[in-house]
């Protein structure tokens, strides 16, 4: 894995304002989020349903909109680009949808939607050679070039993923933001198109930001993984070691709800009774705070920031703090 950074993200926030009666409450989907994007890497993000991290992916390419933060990506602040530029950085930056019927037109064939970024940006040359791109890249997805001329409802839910693949690809980008690509799968069909994820991977040298809220999925894929919560980045790691020796307790409690095997193996004392609080009304201090075996009275009192631990690693704890001291 290379170690030069393809896209660096500083103090990303995006809030989304919602509506309670006649009050209106700021959401800090995304608050703070900082992470370097590697090149010929899979960056996994990790947490439960809600912690902000698709909004992370959405708002790399304005999707959706960014309050504050500096996304650099050839040398420039995309967040500050006008919209025709920002399509131009949507050429190199392809997502992958987590629903692959809701993210195709089912009024256009599939061939026509993998060429849709090319014919947009009128980069095939002729007819023959639209063409003859569509069918090698469905081939390398794993579809036959014939399926270029089906409609979405024609395919089930691997082929239309594979579809949704197979137009990110078209033309080959930089960097892939792959939202929760494999949920609406059904296990067996899950593992054929991480394969793919990896194979293309490599044999493309993609760069990929791999979405999800299992970790056993993430872990699979992934080369270093970070783990949000409640739109904020607490820990990251090289996938191995977080696996091996989580530091903070989010994510051995994370960890530790990963079915295993024997069910005599337990990492960790998991959560402390309690729900996350109000996202709409967070507490001072830790948004952990209520859930946290660790918990101290600093905790409830002012919110860590995420911290180098050790070689490679960062987590947000002050439990942590004490320990590294």
């Amino acid at each position: 894995m290379a170690n030069k950074s393809l896209m660096a993200v500083r103090e990303l926030r995006t809030t989304f304002h919602v509506k309670r009666g006649r009050k209106t409450y700021a959401l800090k989907a995304v608050d703070n989020v900082s992470f370097d994007l590697q090149k010929g890497e899979i960056l996994g993000f990790v947490g439960e349903t809600g912690c902000g991290k698709t909004t992370v992916g959405r708002s790399l390419i304005g999707l959706s909109k960014a309050e504050a933060g500096d996304v650099r990506y050839g040398g420039v602040n995309i967040l500050a680009l006008p919209e025709r530029q920002l399509r131009e950085v949507r050429l190199n930056v392809r997502m992958v949808f987590q629903d692959p019927y809701a993210s195709l037109n089912p009024r256009r064939s599939i061939g026509d939607s993998v060429a849709e970024a090319g014919d947009i940006h009128k980069l095939f040359a002729t007819a023959a050679e639209r063409s003859r791109q569509i069918s090698e890249t469905l081939e390398s997805v794993g579809l036959d070039p014939s399926f270029a001329d089906r409609f979405p409802h024609e395919l089930s839910g691997g082929q239309r993923q594979r579809v949704g693949i197979a137009r990110a690809i078209l033309p080959v980008p930089d960097i892939i933001i792959a939202d929760e690509p494999v949920s609406a799968l059904d296990v067996s069909i899950q593992a054929q198109v991480l394969n793919l994820l990896l194979d293309l991977q490599k044999g493309l040298g993609l760069t990929i930001l791999f979405i999800s809220h299992d970790l056993s999925v993430v872990g699979q894929i992934s080369d270093r993984i970070a783990v949000m919560y409640l739109g904020q980045i607490v820990e990251i790691a090289e996938a191995e070691q977080l696996y091996q020796s989580p530091l903070h307790p989010y994510t051995r409690a994370l960890i530790d709800a990963v079915p295993k095997p024997d069910p005599k193996i337990k990492i960790s004392d998991g959560l402390a009774i309690g729900e996350p609080p109000s996202r709409l009304e967070p507490p001072p201090g830790c948004s952990f705070a209520n859930r946290c075996p660790l918990v101290h009275d600093v905790c409830r009192q002012r919110a860590p920031v995420l911290k180098d631990l050790a070689a490679g690693r960062k987590a947000a704890c002050h439990a942590l703090d004490e320990v590294t001291k």
